[in-house]
């Protein structure tokens, strides 16, 4: 039985790295970057101006809370018109809210309402802009995994560094300069998108008019078709509630209170770097049967949340997220192209806002569990159970045929049924 395809930097006679991807690259880097240093200013912001935890999370709550209900409308939208101009215009959209943002901090008037608004057409903005990088990627690199390990990797390095430079342009300019910098990046993501040279065949055509309804419901049909689209979506959600959601705060919690803040940042960053290696290998192993390999690269991620569970030494616990890391970046990357690959052009976008819309709305549940849980059982505790769940989470998925099963494309025209 043959594992790999063969690797190839190039498909159809088509490089990855030509001018199209390259900014499409810059633009997803460039863009994260802003979106990691937000929530550092926002919290220095409004915690320096007398507010609470509680005000920062009900703000970053209000971005998310519109991204998850508006981003199955914002697919429909995605496939009915040219996606890259709506992701354009989203971008223009953000600039303009990130410079009120800056106006707002800048002259100290702070009023928590204001900032939740702000940041639910920040959340719609974003749902109407998420559901079109999948339909847009297949148009500008022929290579479609390799282009998705390369967006991994570098939104991966901007997830590390975003924290440390937002850190240091609030202690230079304070909170507000910040938000000015956020707005520069997604004026220079609309910039790299605009300047785009799609190729004339791949440009949109306006398809048939029909009913959003119709539409809707269309894409819950591809998504229900397909039995390892669904299944892995069924299964993910429950990793969003049992481990993937309640872990986050409980890991920030116990090695802040047991090591100090320098510490929580250490492990995160080799969690970064973990991200960045497993996106890169990615790039370069190109499995038959990409959700096998996937899943069984998830089998890994147990041990982030058990090396806090057993309180294991510092080095431990970030020799632990960076495999973590590295396990989580390979699977996103097998998954995303599997998507791409095996999903149709013409109802990509709704099946993408779907798997978003799930995965996002359970994450809030299982934070929101965090606390009462860890109570009742100890934040350890709790901690054991999310490992023990990420194990099963992994085990699931590789014991459902249609998915462990799914070949590639091109392996299905080149190796016989049973091979």
């Amino acid at each position: 039985m043959r594992l790999l395809a063969p690797l190839s930097r190039t498909t159809g006679g088509r490089r990855l790295w030509s001018r199209d991807f390259a900014l499409f690259f810059a633009a997803r880097g460039i863009a994260r970057l802003g979106d990691m240093m937000a929530p550092v200013a926002l919290a220095a912001g409004l915690v320096g101006s007398g507010h609470g935890a509680g005000a920062v999370g009900t703000v970053l709550a209000g971005m998310t809370a519109c991204f998850a209900g508006f981003v199955i409308f914002g697919g429909v939208i995605a496939d009915r018109v040219d996606n890259r101009l709506l992701m354009i215009w989203a971008d223009l959209v953000r600039v303009v809210v990130q410079a009120v943002m800056a106006g707002l901090f800048l002259t100290g008037h702070l009023v928590v309402w204001q900032l939740c608004l702000l940041s639910a057409v920040n959340g719609v903005c974003a749902a109407l802009f998420q559901p079109g990088l999948p339909a847009l990627i297949p148009r500008i690199a022929a290579d479609v995994q390799g282009a998705n390990g390369a967006i991994r990797t570098v939104e991966s390095l901007m997830t590390m560094a975003g924290p440390a430079v937002a850190g240091v342009l609030v202690g230079l300019t304070e909170p507000g300069g910040v938000f000015v910098a956020h707005a520069v990046t997604y004026l220079a993501s609309a910039v790299c998108l605009a300047l785009l040279r799609l190729p004339t065949a791949d440009r949109f055509v306006v398809a048939e008019e029909k009913s959003f309804r119709s539409d809707l419901v269309r894409g819950w049909r591809a998504l229900r078709s397909r039995t390892w689209l669904w299944g892995v979506i069924a299964i993910w959600m429950v990793l969003m509630v049992s481990s993937w959601g309640p872990m986050i705060p409980l890991i920030a919690t116990e090695v802040v209170s047991g090591h100090g803040p320098r510490t929580l940042g250490l492990v995160n960053s080799a969690m970064g770097t973990g991200m960045v290696a497993g996106a890169l290998v990615a790039m370069r192993v190109r499995p038959v049967r990409p959700l096998r390999a996937g899943s069984a690269a998830l089998l890994l991620y147990w041990l982030q949340p058990a090396s806090v569970a057993l309180g294991l030494p510092v080095p431990l616990i970030a020799a632990s997220l960076a495999v973590a890391g590295a396990a989580n970046a390979f699977w996103g990357v097998m998954w995303t192209t599997t998507v791409l690959t095996q999903v149709p052009a013409d109802v990509r976008s709704r099946v993408h806002a779907y798997e978003v819309a799930g995965s996002v709305a359970m994450t809030p549940v299982g934070q929101l569990l965090a606390g009462p849980a860890s109570e009742i059982f100890g934040v350890r505790e709790v901690l054991g159970f999310n490992a023990a769940m990420a194990l099963a989470s992994a085990a699931a998925l590789l014991s459902v045929p249609a998915i462990r099963d799914l070949r590639t494309e091109e392996s299905r025209h080149t190796h016989a049924p049973g091979s």
